[in-house]
């Protein structure tokens, strides 16, 4: 999942990660709210490990090659099949290696993944307008807008607007059209 990026790779996230996890959100914790909300302690953690654990959420982090080190995370949220063929993406910088284009090639690498492993169309980010550097990162990747969702996502106590912001597959992949229409 790394052959785009000679500075970072795209490991998927497991329980063994939890301790460096929770401690990179805890140091990234004015990065990070008011755009969303992490798990921070260990009980969280392993509480929200389990959306993963039915195949239609995929969590992953963003590793420095060099040092090993977490820079971000990625999920990619409620794959749907059949006619569909997406999912949404969620994803955050830890403040240790912020602003230094690491999420940029992560999350490069993630639509490669998407794309070609998991054979996806469509991937769509909700993204809270305010959010000027997720906005700029979803721009770079060639994710175009589609408008505003009234009270999309709840977070940070209140429900909250995002903009929908998509990206489809590069031609010429299309979906095999004997794949079942589950």
């Amino acid at each position: 999942m790394s052959e785009l990026s000679s500075r970072v790779e795209l490991r998927p996230l497991t329980l063994a990660d939890e301790d460096e996890f929770c401690s990179l959100v805890r140091a990234s914790a004015e990065l990070h709210l008011p755009w969303m909300q992490l798990p921070a302690s260990p009980e969280r953690f392993r509480e929200w490990m389990h959306r993963f654990d039915d195949g239609t959420n995929l969590g992953f982090l963003i590793r420095v090659r060099e040092t090993g080190v977490a820079a971000g995370t990625v999920n990619i949220n409620s794959v749907i099949r059949g006619r569909y063929q997406g999912a949404s993406l969620g994803y955050a910088a830890f403040a240790p290696s912020a602003g230094q284009g690491y999420m940029t090639e992560g999350l490069a690498l993630t639509l490669r993944y998407a794309f070609t492993e998991l054979r996806l169309h469509r991937l769509e980010a909700g993204i809270r307008p305010d959010n000027k550097p997720s906005l700029a990162l979803a721009r770079r990747l060639g994710f175009r807008y589609e408008g505003v969702s009234p009270a999309y996502l709840y977070i940070d106590g209140a429900w909250r607007d995002h903009e929908r912001w998509s990206v489809t597959a590069p031609e010429p992949w299309q979906p095999d059209p004997s794949l079942p229409q589950v």
